[in-house]
């Protein structure tokens, strides 16, 4: 292996210097494009092996520069390390040891990416022994080099850990651990402890500290408690140099001793420890130093987590730290450091709401009773300043603002752990007493959009509304006391938002109280008036849990709410529009049936009208999206009004007014077949009055499968299939409601959709038609399930199978996932059981079919024709192209592949490995997957070669295709490089 003296440098990496120029500079976009790839295709070359060290080693290269080169060679080691000989290696030792003794005092990114080289590098060269003693005797005799001694001790517990991206066997892996990292355990910590020992800065030197968390894993953490190396983290806490380590140092050592009975003894030596911790948390307060308010709450709170049981367990003996989280929370004021502690908040309580920590809960009772006081506090909104005109309560920062929201949210999951320890009632007196506390004191000052101090009445609201989930439909203390307050509060914006939020938390107890419904009805349609946007979104959300939880009371109200739902729909954004609409088909659905035809006419006559009326003169993109918006109108009401009726009726009161606007959508859809959302949305609403209305929407199926097919010839969007798909599931098994002539119709009504699409798939190419592909392989996996017998001998399926295989190359989840789905069910065919079982309507039982031979011998016969691409397509798909969630199904059709046909499909792969680029895999890794490819042939474990495909894809896709580290950060301008 060169080294840079052996070499020009201008020549060795004057283009890489350009392009990472390139790179950092205010070039155009394609430039930088051109560098990126450039600079891709150089680091998984042979060259950088040279070129790296050159630039490492030159003094005109910019630290930037440098950095690139360090973190490029670490993907060499570990990704590339078969391009070196075995021979070659002990120099690259020798540079690499040189090379972190010239950068032990920094920049210290380049030494941390030195040191992980070196650390992958000890892992792999298995005839390196005593790594240790020559890091050591190397670097750690020089003072000025100890920084790299610490940094390798630092990372090599890590990337022995992530060792799996590295290429040696199981074995090799689990030796190298134990040789690296066990008989070393004990070395590292004399080590560590004579260097804590050698000088005060040592003992407080955050390296030291990340040096113990690396190691506390590979080390039992009763020998690091017992050790002076305790005493060291605990006076690194006091220095605000190494604080935050020694934080991460401390939760470490609680993570080991989550087995509370193994580590007893440990947690009893801790535990002074870390009391001795508690004044920290009120003198940071009081300093508003709240970095350190942080991590001294961090301390604590995975002190409770990793003790929890133990605090169950013995609630006195432990109350001390609980009261300190406690203590976290309630001093807290900038709200930084509460989010630490709820998980244990969670974690307790999950405990001490179990019987036989009964005691425990009892002993915490106070603690959560305050806990839910501290969390009301802190779910006020900020108060302005009295000398600030602006109305801004965030001055103007969103990010606060959506940040604040939705932290209250997890605030009032706390709540709801406090109502499980306390009792809903106590929880929900606590938001009963500010609420009339706020009346009694300021209800009197409050006028028209104008209300004093507001923040203390909308806080307890919220806290209500948060803990709604927790109440009991038989509460009858508070409840009855807090509804008819809510429905008399002031008019301020926030106050009456969450007034109306909270009154819709609470709609299954207003179901069994149907006194106050009325009230709370009156308050929330009123809401709908309201100026504020956001009080009429909490209205219309309200409304639909009413008219949903409450529908049984509401029914007889049915011509009220269509006035009222007439009046207001038009009004009302998208999404308010659907919610409202949901409630209404809430209440539809509850109508007598003699009554549901007149009742679902009324609701919905206007909207059909109104659709009707825009349709006729929409032009413009707002306006046809406006048609989309309002089709899906109709489609709410037909999913959630679906009562059961005898498949033997005679009519379905719902179809009949299907009947009657499927001319009027029919229409639309013609019209709009070439704009997608109204196509998709008339292919939605159509769908579902096949799923909703099954047996009895079979009148309507020739005039369906007429307007599906034409709006999919017109159009080629995947919609029309999703559809036809619909009546595939519904209409596919022969039954004394569905005659054989009606199943043969719908079979052929497919082959009519199937060569319409393998027309538009030979017309463009597939990046054009990933919705159809997905939608159409779909299809055809229900059309293979209900008809094989006809589809796996069809004229068709050939082509069907060559369009799959074309599906494959693309880049979209979706449709790949469709694909690989119906090629592994078509494969299963080609085995004597047919893959579904069959449901006996006589018994209730399911059994297995057996599937006819010539329907085996036809899927065989054409997977031998069409495997060997689907084989190629699969594997390189795995290699290069396909996401991360289709390797299952991937590895799927693979192995189905071989299961069918193992000694084709043996031979396909090697033909595949074959056309891989040269020196993108070693020819020993490629010989070793076939050799063993062939054994598990011979053994009959095919179901084996899935988990060999699966390594040798991923290895190959880490090695040469998914992008080594370093590129992303030359986005940005400069670095900043800490010594």
């Amino acid at each position: 292996m060169a080294t840079a003296a052996t070499m020009n440098p201008s020549q060795a990496f004057a283009p890489v210097l350009s392009a990472l120029a390139t790179m950092s500079s205010s070039a155009d976009r394609s430039s930088k494009s051109q560098a990126h790839e450039y600079l891709e295709r150089f680091q998984k070359s042979e060259e950088a092996w040279n070129s790296t060290f050159a630039i490492l080693q030159s003094p005109q290269a910019t630290d930037e520069a440098k950095l690139f080169a360090a973190t490029t060679l670490k993907g060499k080691i570990i990704f590339d390390f078969h391009q070196l000989p075995r021979e070659a290696l002990s120099q690259l030792r020798e540079t690499m040891l040189s090379l972190l003794a010239t950068y032990a005092k920094g920049p210290r990114p380049i030494r941390t990416q030195l040191s992980v080289c070196l650390a992958n590098l000890a892992i792999q060269m298995l005839e390196w022994k005593g790594v240790l003693e020559m890091v050591v005797s190397r670097l750690g005799s020089d003072p000025s080099s100890i920084a790299c001694v610490l940094e390798f001790l630092h990372v090599l517990p890590e990337e022995v850990t992530e060792g799996r991206k590295i290429n040696l066997t199981e074995d090799e892996l689990r030796d190298r651990t134990a040789e690296l990292l066990e008989q070393n355990a004990e070395q590292v910590i004399q080590l560590l402890t004579q260097y804590a020992q050698s000088s005060p800065e040592a003992a407080r030197n955050p390296q030291l500290m990340e040096c113990i968390t690396s190691w506390i894993r590979e080390v039992p953490v009763h020998v690091i408690v017992q050790s002076p190396l305790m005493d060291v983290v605990m006076g690194a806490l006091q220095s605000d140099n190494s604080f935050d380590s020694a934080v991460e140092c401390m939760c470490a050592i609680f993570k080991e001793t989550r087995d509370v009975d193994e580590n007893l003894e440990t947690i009893k030596a801790l535990y002074p420890r870390l009391a001795s911790l508690q004044p920290r948390i009120s003198q940071a307060a009081d300093e508003e130093d709240w970095e350190t308010f942080k991590g001294v709450t961090r301390v604590f709170a995975e002190a409770g987590e990793a003790w929890c049981v133990l605090v169950a367990r013995q609630a006195q003996q432990f109350r001390g730290l609980v009261e300190s989280v406690l203590e976290c929370c309630m001093r807290d004021n900038e709200r930084e450091a509460l989010s630490q502690t709820f998980n244990f908040w969670y974690e307790l309580k999950q405990y001490i709401t179990l019987e036989r920590y009964m005691e425990a809960r009892l002993q915490f009772v106070d603690v959560y009773s305050k806990l839910v006081d501290i969390m009301i506090g802190h779910l006020q909104y900020p108060t302005l300043d009295s000398g600030n005109n602006s109305t801004d309560l965030f001055e103007g920062d969103r990010e606060a603002e959506d940040k604040f929201r939705e932290f209250r949210h997890h605030m009032g999951d706390v709540l709801k752990d406090c109502c499980e320890v306390i009792g809903v009632t106590e929880c929900l007196q606590k938001s009963y007493v500010l609420i009339e506390q706020w009346v009694s004191e300021h209800g009197a000052q409050a006028q028209q959009g104008k209300v004093p101090h507001w923040q203390k009445l909308e806080a307890p609201l919220f806290s209500m509304r948060a803990m709604g989930r927790m109440v009991p439909k038989d509460e009858n203390i508070m409840l009855p006391r807090l509804i008819p307050l809510i429905v008399q509060i002031p008019d301020q914006e926030k106050v009456r938002f969450q007034a109306v939020m909270a009154l819709g938390r609470y709609t299954e107890w207003t179901s069994e109280h149907p006194d106050t419904l009325q009230d709370q009805l009156n308050f929330i349609m009123a809401a709908f008036r309201h100026p504020s946007k956001e009080v009429v979104k909490a209205a219309a959300l309200s409304f639909r849990f009413f008219c949903s939880d409450c529908a049984e009371l509401l029914k007889g109200f049915m011509t009220q709410l269509q006035e009222f739902y007439e009046q207001v729909i038009n009004t009302l954004p998208t999404s308010s529009q659907e919610e409202v609409t949901e409630g209404i088909a809430a209440v539809l659905a509850k109508q007598p049936l003699d009554t549901l035809y007149a009742s679902l006419k009324g609701s919905l006559d206007p909207v059909v009208k109104r659709l009707m009326s825009m349709a006729q003169t929409a032009t413009e993109k707002e306006q046809k999206l406006a048609i989309a918006d309002h089709l899906n109108l109709v489609t709410i009401v037909l999913q959630e009004v679906r009562p059961y009726i005898e498949p033997s009726a005679p009519s379905h009161p719902c179809v009949e007014y299907c009947k009657e606007i499927f001319p009027i959508l029919s229409i639309i859809c013609e019209r709009f077949v070439d704009f997608v959302p109204i196509a998709e949305r008339i292919c939605r609403c159509w769908r579902h009055m096949v799923l909703s209305y099954r047996i009895h929407v079979a009148p309507l199926l020739p005039q369906l499968a007429e307007k599906l097919a034409a709006g999919f010839s017109a159009s080629r969007q995947g919609c029309f299939l999703w559809a036809t798909d619909s009546i595939v599931r519904e209409f596919s098994d022969v039954s004394q409601y569905v005659p054989e002539t009606t199943v043969k119709a719908i079979y052929t009504f497919y082959e009519q959709q199937a060569t319409t699409f393998l027309r538009a798939l030979n017309d463009l190419p597939p990046e054009e038609l990933p919705d159809v592909i997905e939608d159409f392989f779909r299809m055809t996996a229900d059309v293979l399930l209900y008809h094989p017998h006809n589809l796996i001998p069809s004229a068709l399926t050939p082509s069907i199978l060559a369009a799959a295989s074309t599906s494959l190359t693309l880049l979209k989840e979706e449709p790949l996932m469709a694909t690989l789905h119906f090629l592994r069910d078509f494969l299963a065919y080609g085995h004597p059981d047919i893959p579904s079982s069959h449901f006996s309507e006589s018994d209730g039982t399911y059994t297995n079919r057996t599937n006819a031979p010539e329907i085996q011998a036809a899927v065989r016969q054409l997977t031998l024709a069409s495997g060997e691409e689907i084989t190629q397509r699969c594997l390189t798909g795995m290699m290069y192209t396909f996401p991360a969630d289709c390797f299952p199904d991937a590895s799927g059709v693979l192995l189905a592949l071989f299961q069918l046909l193992p000694n084709e499909t043996a031979g396909w792969t090697g033909r595949t490995v074959q056309l891989l680029p040269a020196g993108s895999v070693a020819p020993q890794e490629s010989e070793r997957l076939l050799r063993n490819i062939q054994q598990r042939i011979a053994n009959g474990e095919e179901r084996k070669i899935r988990t060999l495909l699966q390594d040798f894809t991923n290895s190959y896709r880490r090695r040469n295709v998914a992008p080594r580290e370093g590129l992303g950060r030359l986005d940005a301008v400069r670095f900043r490089f800490a010594g």
